[in-house]
């Protein structure tokens, strides 16, 4: 049950009863943020242009890496919705979102050691950031130059971030187990 007050749809924002009534009938957890952002449309709005672009288009890190990166903070934060989601699927194989879903071999067989390199980057920030080191950020820095660090850090941490919320405010079906 969601945490915040799920207004009709028919009463909700434009914007948010498109999103809405864009869902496909078995999409709750998008029902549900349209409905829970009634107080806040612009909030949502604004934050999907820039994600959207971000994640698919936009940037240095490539939209297959960012895919990878998102499916894995889903596994890591325990967002069934995020993980069931393919937003890149023309660029990430089944098997490889498996292997970044779940550690599974064959999966993660098929990645480059820069995509490696990025997973391990988002599990060490949604799970123990506090123990990167300056070799560390080195490393990540060596291997995606520092504008791709710079957009791959900061896409990694909405990634976590909002996935988070969406399972704080009870939007989805399992809670974030952190």
């Amino acid at each position: 049950m969601s945490r915040l007050p799920l207004p009709e749809p028919e009463t909700i924002d434009p914007f948010l009863q498109e999103l809405h009534n864009g869902a496909s009938p078995d999409d709750w957890a998008t029902r549900h943020v349209a409905r829970a952002f009634a107080g806040q449309p612009r909030l949502l709005e604004e934050y999907l242009t820039f994600y959207y672009p971000w994640h698919s288009e936009k940037g240095v890190i490539t939209p297959r890496m960012k895919e990878l990166v998102r499916l894995h903070i889903a596994t890591l934060n325990g967002c069934q919705t995020c993980a069931a989601a393919r937003l890149a699927s023309d660029t990430v194989m089944e098997v490889e979102a498996l292997g970044a879903l779940e550690g599974n071999s064959d999966g993660l067989a098929t990645l480059s050691e820069q995509e490696r390199v990025a997973l391990d980057f988002a599990e060490r920030m949604a799970l123990d950031h506090h123990s990167i080191s300056d070799a560390d950020v080195r490393r990540w820095r060596d291997t995606f130059g520092d504008e791709g660090f710079v957009e791959l850090a900061m896409m990694t941490s909405q990634y976590i971030g909002f996935g988070r919320v969406l399972a704080m405010l009870q939007l989805e079906t399992v809670a974030c187990p952190i």
